[in-house]
């Protein structure tokens, strides 16, 4: 049974950082794909970015490439979202996914399956 759970969302002026956790049991991390997708007040949720923790492929949105880093502590299983440079427009709650890692690659385009609670993040 996947379990994800989400932290390190808050809120923050334009320009300025967080860092976004999710602890994730219940399975092997080598064998799944991970990702971070946001919905924004009203609207539909989105894909932001994904990664293949077994070789570290990385996968981002155009509009926060050069400023988002996905990464994976494989030691803890843990999935972060770096982000930096935050705009307005990425206001939203921040949810993680996993889906096993059937195909070549990560992305989060992905029947992602698993799903946390999300973490709210708020820019102004």
């Amino acid at each position: 049974h996947v379990q994800l759970v989400e932290s390190g969302g808050g809120s923050v002026q334009a320009g300025g950082s967080l860092r976004l956790s999710c602890a994730a049991t219940g399975y092997t991390w080598s064998a799944y794909c991970v990702a971070w997708f946001r919905q924004p007040p009203g609207q539909k949720r989105e894909g932001v970015a994904a990664i293949s923790p077994a070789d570290g492929n990385t996968y981002y949105t155009e509009s926060v490439k050069g400023r988002f880093t996905i990464s994976h502590d494989n030691v803890k299983n843990i999935l972060y979202l770096q982000m930096n440079n935050l705009k307005p427009e990425d206001t939203g709650m921040y949810i993680c996914a996993a889906e096993p890692r059937l195909r070549g690659y990560c992305d989060t385009y992905l029947p992602y399956t698993s799903w946390g609670q999300g973490t709210q993040v708020t820019v102004s």
